[in-house]
């Protein structure tokens, strides 16, 4: 990838970022130069954003050195300004993971608003704008030029007065990269700019930061996922892994380094990975390793009653036992009929020995015996004949 001039625009150097006891950025250090595209790549949670965090003023930095310098030597300390003389001063700019534009303002008042600051001087903050004077109204025609000039390199100009909310998304995007241009920045920051989009967005994309590049001279700094984007653009990729650095250098350097293949791209052969083959290793060995047989126990999420004959129980052998006789029944005696004789109640003939358990064939002969005694004392009661009851009682009339 042809580079514009070899200069060094940002420096960062042992940078590191901690959160309580969470570092998320350990001892970074690489070089952006002016004229170039690099990439920022590493997997979820690498640190990415954190860098561009602390690049742009939003975090100031545990350890370390950020430094931007200009054509004419001027060097600025990032770590030491806020957010506000970042953009304004050292000339950075930057877009995030979501779109933050001005979805109720038209396209070209997007613009606008990037060149406030230009505009606040040239009414004086205040007065020259109340008046409307020759210098504010120059001012005012220069600041609509420039951004009509980004909206024909972004392909937005017939959109220019529509509101930026009803923009497709890919016009959103570049109305974004549109309005960082608009700061006229060194440092141009992209937060995956190719997010969302699809091929044919993203080869417009491309197609528009390498005329930023080329024309522009501005340094890009990339944050992307999409790999076809990152090596199809960029001169110089860092690669990070759990905020630390594990790659540095040109796209064919980058591709094929082992830690990057197996740090974000993927392990190539599981097979030769030292730490696949240890917990290979060590599966194979549980597996082979003979446990004893666990009692399980099992519920339906919607408990039923079942008859008695039905339920089953399962032993700790799996053989099925029942608490009680799947054939037995309690004997009792048949109610009686009205002015019918009493008679006894034969019992039920003995059922096969059942292969349970002894307490309940006991239980169950006893029942037997008491209803059959209880049957034989109605028929005795029933032949005992009934005494008189002519005779007065005492103390009654006569």
């Amino acid at each position: 990838m042809r580079a514009g001039t070899s200069e060094t625009l940002l420096r960062v150097e042992h940078v590191s970022m901690r959160f309580g006891g969470l570092t998320a950025v350990g001892d970074l250090s690489f070089d952006a130069k002016r004229g170039e595209i690099t990439a920022l790549i590493g997997p979820n949670g690498a640190g990415k954003t954190t860098v561009f965090n602390c690049i742009t003023g939003f975090y100031k930095p545990t350890e370390g050195a950020i430094t931007l310098i200009h054509e004419d030597g001027t060097e600025f300390a990032l770590e030491r300004m806020d957010d506000f003389r970042i953009t304004e001063r050292a000339k950075v700019a930057r877009t995030f993971q979501n779109i933050r534009l001005f979805a109720g303002m038209t396209v070209l008042e997007n613009l606008m608003v990037a060149q406030h600051n230009t505009l606040m001087r040239a009414s004086g903050y205040t007065f020259a704008g109340i008046f409307n004077t020759a210098g504010y109204q120059r001012a005012n025609r220069e600041a609509i030029e420039f951004s009509r000039h980004w909206l024909d390199k972004t392909g937005l100009t017939a959109r220019a007065d529509d509101p930026a909310g009803d923009l497709p998304y890919g016009d959103q995007r570049r109305l974004e990269i549109a309005r960082a241009m608009c700061t006229k920045p060194h440092l141009l920051c992209l937060d995956e700019p190719a997010a969302g989009l699809n091929p044919r967005e993203s080869e417009d994309l491309n197609r528009l930061l390498l005329n930023i590049r080329s024309e522009e001279k501005v340094a890009i700094l990339l944050i992307e996922h999409d790999m076809s984007v990152v090596m199809g653009i960029s001169d110089h990729i860092v690669v990070l892994d759990y905020g630390v650095k594990i790659s540095d250098g040109t796209p064919e350097k980058v591709r094929n380094d082992p830690a990057v293949i197996r740090a974000y791209l993927g392990v190539e052969d599981d097979e030769e990975d030292p730490e696949v083959e240890a917990v290979m290793a060590e599966a194979e060995a549980l597996a082979a390793t003979e446990h004893p047989a666990a009692a399980v126990t099992m519920r339906t999420e919607e408990p039923e009653v079942m008859p008695p004959a039905e339920v089953r129980q399962t032993g700790s052998k799996g053989s099925a036992t029942n608490a009680k006789p799947e054939n037995a029944a309690t004997v009792r005696p048949k109610r009686a009929v009205k002015n019918a004789p009493a008679t006894a109640v034969k019992p039920s003939p003995p059922e096969p020995e059942s292969p349970k358990p002894k307490k309940a064939a006991r239980r169950t002969a006893a029942a037997t015996t008491k209803t059959a005694s209880k049957a034989t004392a109605k028929k005795s009661a029933a032949k005992k004949p009934v005494a008189s009851t002519s005779a007065p009682r005492k103390g009654g009339r006569k």
